[in-house]
């Protein structure tokens, strides 16, 4: 059976309205030497009726909107927005809110968060790397006191955590992890693996996959490779899955991010057919039930 045959949701999509909120990075001057390369191709404003367009002839059930780098001070005025959108039009059906974890106010920010009733989590991106071409943020934020409380704080308001960092990172994050069990943590973009650093990107991904509370999405590749092929990302999603089994990984497009490396059906065909070996309950599960499950969505596939 072809995934486009399949109910799919979609567990990775950002929208944004730039008339409405900021969002620096999609501000120019815009520059090709981070770690997306230049951004300029999706500076535009993209809604619900983009992506829609974007993933037409797949069977689109839910979405789930991760925050997406409004400034800091707009996050709430984005949660609003997505909220409005969604009691509306009925998507997004997940809205996963940005808070900084080490904010002293981080208590505030997840309640405000939580108050909307789409909002399931909070993703505060974290990516740091020796290479500080790759970094998005100065130091290694996840070492410090401060986002080790935020990140306990989560549990008390229901919410998970959208995880984004780098492999060399996740040792340490994982014995947060473990000591707070009843916080869910889906791991965004395959990991965020870097070339040549296989080895690494493993060893991370199962220090994480060890704990039950924790899935990965399937997205990404850019980040990678840019371009990519099959053949590249191919070892990447099956090692994956692997790691943390076909009831833990779940598939998205990152769009319009992934835009930037490739077409919707790009992505989505080369995941389907990396994936055909796989049952079809398992593939079911990769393309929508895990996403269905993982951010409590609630629909009926």
């Amino acid at each position: 059976m072809m995934a486009r045959d399949l109910p799919f949701v979609d567990a990775h999509v950002h929208l944004w309205d730039l008339d409405r909120i900021s969002y620096p990075w999609l501000t120019p001057p815009f520059a090709d030497d981070g770690p997306n390369g230049s951004v300029e191709p999706i500076a535009r404003t993209y809604l619900l009726d983009d992506y829609l367009a974007d993933a037409e002839g797949w069977d689109v059930r839910g979405i789930v909107h991760v925050d997406a780098g409004a400034a800091p001070e707009a996050a709430l005025a984005e949660t609003e927005w997505l909220q409005a959108m969604a009691d509306e039009r009925g998507m997004p059906n997940a809205i996963i809110g940005f808070a900084a974890l080490d904010d002293p106010q981080i208590e505030a920010r997840l309640a405000a968060h939580a108050a909307h009733p789409a909002v399931r989590g909070i993703r505060h991106i974290v990516n740091w790397h020796p290479d500080s071409r790759r970094s998005y943020t100065p130091r290694d934020v996840t070492e410090d006191p401060a986002w080790a409380h935020g990140f306990a704080a989560l549990g008390r308001y229901g919410l998970s955590f959208d995880l984004q960092a780098y492999p060399g990172q996740f040792a340490g994050i994982a014995r947060l992890i473990a000591r707070h069990p009843e916080v869910q943590v889906i791991v965004n973009h395959t990991g965020m693996a870097v070339p040549g650093e296989w080895d690494l990107w493993q060893a991370g991904m199962r220090a994480l996959a060890a704990l039950p509370n924790v899935a990965t999405k399937l997205s990404g590749m850019g980040f990678t490779h840019r371009p990519w092929t099959q053949a590249q990302i191919r070892p990447y999603v099956l090692e994956a899955i692997e790691i943390f089994g076909a009831d833990r990984a779940l598939f998205a497009s990152d769009f319009p991010t992934d835009k930037l490396f490739g077409s919707f059906a790009g992505h989505l065909d080369a995941y389907d057919a990396i994936t055909r070996g796989f049952s079809d309950d398992e593939r079911r599960a990769l393309f929508a039930g895990n996403a269905n499950r993982i951010y409590r969505l609630g629909l009926r596939l």
